[in-house]
């Protein structure tokens, strides 16, 4: 049988295992427990003639045991512990106490007398004035006896119970929260794709008004990224390789929209020692140069990328210069979206920078990208439980 299943599941069946298993080993432990325990009715009986008189005592006793245990795991604790009406749980508590003594007294007085009177019948002479003792004596020494062992073992199925549930509300807000990560990850890939699609689409529009030949060679570009970010970026990773071709793919693109007129610098590293990364990390950096730099200067527009790698970690750094004395938002949509990914996705594993100046924006990144085997679980821990 499954641990697991035995211990949390709610089926029927395993719970039935549990209730079994739990009272079995309070039973056991009772009769064992009052063997020993000295009684001055039965410390002249061999050690197993307790054990047989034990073995039925302790059972009758279970009631009041049952009686206070399912009071409070059912009833008690979901009604009053939980919605914290913590003064209506005191009341309750100590009205249950009393009950239990009562019950207790009760079983000890009708049930557990009748068999102790029928054995101490057939053994008088061990016994000489026993059957004599006080009625009060006997429901003082019953209520006593019965509510100590219900006590008992009432609070150990009242702590089994508080323990599984805070158990599950621990295991229910993790895994809400994410949940909350995984939709928050689509969103932002939601948003990523659009903003960048809705781009291109009007450069190669603008295109295609003259230069048909020279707007079918983007349109073909396009199909890669759009291949690349429909089928490649619905995995948690990817090659950096590939996420760094896709950025050349775009640069490709744009730099049709400037002729000869704009000056790009681009460093690329010769081998990318089979790093993996989380996707469209890199291309929104790229797109921000584009969109807040060099589409807003008149003459001279210029781009520096570069891609660096250094003992496993990624270094990225894209300068771009812009219009003088303009001021615009740094980044956007994209931006904000990639500062979020990074932060769910490489905690404490990342730095980013982006600096606005007069003339020019400057944006540094640097990813830990060499413990794979750790990225990669926790990327798959976020994005698919």
């Amino acid at each position: 049988m499954s641990q697991m299943q035995f211990l949390l599941s709610n089926h029927p069946k395993w719970r039935l295992w549990r209730h079994f298993s739990f009272w079995f080993s309070w039973y056991i432990f009772q009769v064992y427990l009052y063997s020993f325990t000295p009684s001055p009715i039965f410390n002249k009986l061999g050690f197993w003639a307790r054990i047989q008189i034990n073995a039925g005592e302790s059972f009758w006793y279970l009631i009041p045991n049952f009686f206070l245990s399912y009071l409070l795991v059912y009833w008690v604790i979901p009604r009053l512990v939980i919605p914290a009406k913590y003064l209506q749980t005191v009341f309750a508590v100590l009205f249950l106490i009393i009950a239990t003594g009562l019950v207790s007294s009760f079983v000890s007085i009708t049930i557990i007398e009748y068999f102790r009177l029928r054995y101490l019948a057939n053994h008088s002479g061990m016994f000489p004035g026993i059957s004599n003792t006080p009625l009060n004596i006997k429901i003082y020494l019953a209520f006593i006896s019965g509510l100590r062992g219900s006590i008992t073992i009432g609070g150990l199925a009242a702590s089994i119970k508080l323990m599984k549930y805070f158990y599950h509300k621990q295991q229910q807000t993790l895994m809400l929260e994410q949940e909350k990560t995984k939709a928050e990850l689509q969103s932002l890939k939601a948003q990523l794709h659009p903003h960048f699609l809705f781009n291109t689409l009007n450069n190669i529009y603008s295109h295609t008004q003259e230069k048909a030949p020279e707007a079918a060679n983007m349109v073909i570009g396009l199909s890669t990224l759009l291949r690349y970010i429909l089928y490649s970026c619905n995995a948690p990773l990817v090659p950096l390789q590939q996420e760094t071709n896709m950025m050349l793919e775009y640069i490709e693109l744009e730099k049709k929209r400037y002729d000869n007129q704009l000056e790009i610098s681009i460093q690329v590293p010769d081998h990318y020692e089979n790093l993996m990364i989380a996707p469209l990390l890199i291309l929104p950096f790229v797109e921000n140069c584009f969109k807040h730099g060099t589409s807003g200067m008149l003459d001279k527009p210029w781009i520096s990328i570069d891609l660096r790698m250094s003992e496993g970690t990624l270094k990225l750094k894209c300068i771009n210069g812009k219009a003088r004395n303009i001021k615009t938002q740094i980044g956007g949509i994209g931006i904000e979206n990639v500062r979020k990914r990074l932060v769910l996705l490489y905690p404490k594993r990342h730095q980013l920078s982006i600096i606005e100046e007069d003339e020019i924006y400057i944006v540094n990144l640097q990813i830990d990208l060499n413990t794979k085997a750790a990225t990669t679980n926790e990327i798959h821990e976020v994005a698919s439980i």
